[in-house]
């Protein structure tokens, strides 16, 4: 420094050098923390797959998540794989007849089975929750139909079905003569026009037919009505 800056400022040659020594301290320092403090790039997490269960593992010795399998529409709930049940569907639906249906179906799987009802009727006879039993008829838009009647041995008398007669549904498309016999009001005269009926028209659809035979009316129906079907 001149001579006259160091009188002036009354400064010594040492001091000079500490003064020196300070600045560039300060410096290095303030380099540094500018360097430290500059934007870095940062790469993306690397994606990592899930640990699969204990015990399952992949190709390669590598553990994968083992996805759930996809069911069907159809539960196994209804029943084994196979069995079948086949009833009759009649009254106001789009198609009447008989369906087969997995065992364990509703009501509701038969109408839906037969086209489904009919615009404008009433199915408040219907419970459309039961489970159905194989052989039996589901009248739609008609008195409601009476409950499937267990096999002999199963109970005592069943309500509607007059003492004596079979606990079973008598079938009126495989009963022979003596069988359609023992039925309440049917002696042989009437036993054979139920068979010729059904050799003439290749059976019966629907227990409502039985009405179309020679020498049954009304209230003779009535009162076989729930001790036949098809």
């Amino acid at each position: 420094m001149p001579v006259w800056l160091q009188a002036r400022c009354g400064l010594e040659r040492r001091n000079v050098v500490a003064l020196s020594v300070l600045l560039v301290v300060a410096a290095v320092f303030a380099l540094q923390h500018f360097w430290t403090g500059r934007a870095q790039s940062v790469q993306a997490p690397e994606v990592m797959r899930a640990a699969a269960p204990f015990g399952q593992s992949g190709a390669g010795g590598r553990r994968e998540v083992a996805e759930p399998a996809v069911s069907g529409g159809t539960s196994n709930a209804a029943g084994p794989a196979g069995a079948e049940i086949v009833v009759d569907v009649s009254g106001k639906v789009r198609e009447p007849g008989i369906q087969r249906l997995p065992a364990g179906s509703r009501v509701a799987d038969a109408l839906k089975a037969a086209g489904g009802v009919r615009p404008g009727t009433k199915t408040d006879t219907l419970n459309r929750a039961r489970f159905l039993v194989d052989g039996e008829q589901v009248v739609v838009g008609g008195p409601a139909a009476p409950a499937p009647v267990p096999a002999p041995g199963m109970g005592g008398p069943v309500a509607g079905v007059p003492a004596g007669a079979a606990a079973a549904p008598v079938s009126l498309n495989t009963a022979t003569l003596d069988q359609l016999d023992t039925l309440p009001g049917v002696g042989p005269v009437l036993a054979q026009h139920i068979v010729d009926y059904r050799t003439q028209h290749g059976g019966f659809r629907s227990v409502n037919e039985l009405r179309e035979v020679n020498g049954i009316g009304d209230r003779r129906f009535a009162d076989l009505r729930n001790l036949v079907r098809p």
